[in-house]
Parts: C-alpha cells; structure tokens; sequence
C-alpha cells in the first residue's frame, strides 16, 4: 500500500464510528492494508494511503446499513455520507482484487462511471463492518478530478 502523500497534497483526517475495534483491526489493517498508528482503549488511527483515518469505539446501534441515504449517480444508488481515497488506475485495480479476494461485497461493484465522458472514472463502493460506506476511486487523468 502507498502510505505517503504525493505532490502538495494534505492528508486529510476522519474519523467514524466502530462498534468492535479488533473488527477494524482486521477490516482496515488486514484486508485494506492500512498501517496501523497510535490507538488507545476507545480508538485505532490507520494510514489510508497517507491519510489518518481513526476509528472510534462507539457501541451498537440498532441502525442497519440499510439506513444510508442514497443518491442517485450513473444509473447507481451512491450511499450517503461515504469517503474513500483517489487512487492511481494500478492502485485502484490491485485495491479491487485485495477486495475480492477477501470476498467483502461492493454496494456498487467496481466499474467505469461516466464512459466517455468529462470525468470518468473507475469507481467502488462498499461498507466497512460497522455499516460505514467507502468509495475508492481512480482517474486516467487526475486533472479530470474537478472538470466541468
């Protein structure tokens, strides 16, 4: 996994809601690959491609995954709130099969979003054990990431 920042880019820091932290131990560090930071007895930071996400203990709900929201996006209902990383197209692809291999099942299965279009984009979505919704993304040409 690429663990640093590239360009002047700034990491960006979330945090969300983990119900059993040795569940986001095994999600985050094993099957996404994530290093893992500091953490205490409440609380896991992970490197997400050189990004600090944090896992907070918050106990269960009895809120279901099927409460997201969704938006309607290229034909696909896109969970809402979601966050993820922009990855290089190599990247992305070897994210795509760690994920399969790992049978963790897509909300939307890997694709291209707006083929041919301004903006397209190799798209995935999925939810993390907890019912928190992650987008990974990649450009042919990362200067397409803000194009009208």
């Amino acid at each position: 996994m690429n663990t640093s920042t590239e360009g002047n880019m700034n990491p960006f820091h979330i945090a969300f809601p983990a119900h059993d932290l040795q569940e986001a131990r095994k999600f985050y560090g094993e099957i996404l690959g994530c290093p893992e930071g500091r953490s205490a007895d409440t609380w896991i930071d992970f490197n997400l491609y050189g990004h600090q996400v944090v896992a907070h203990y918050k106990p269960p709900t009895s809120a279901t995954q099927d409460a997201l929201h969704h938006n309607a996006v290229d034909g696909h209902g896109v969970p809402v709130p979601h966050f993820g990383v922009v990855l290089s197209l190599e990247d992305w692809k070897a994210l795509r099969d760690r994920l399969q291999a790992h049978n963790v099942k897509f909300k939307i299965e890997p694709y291209i979003r707006f083929e041919g279009e301004v903006g397209e984009q190799a798209t995935m979505f999925f939810l993390d054990p907890f019912g928190n919704a992650l987008e990974f993304k990649a450009f042919r040409d990362l200067s397409a990431l803000f194009a009208t």
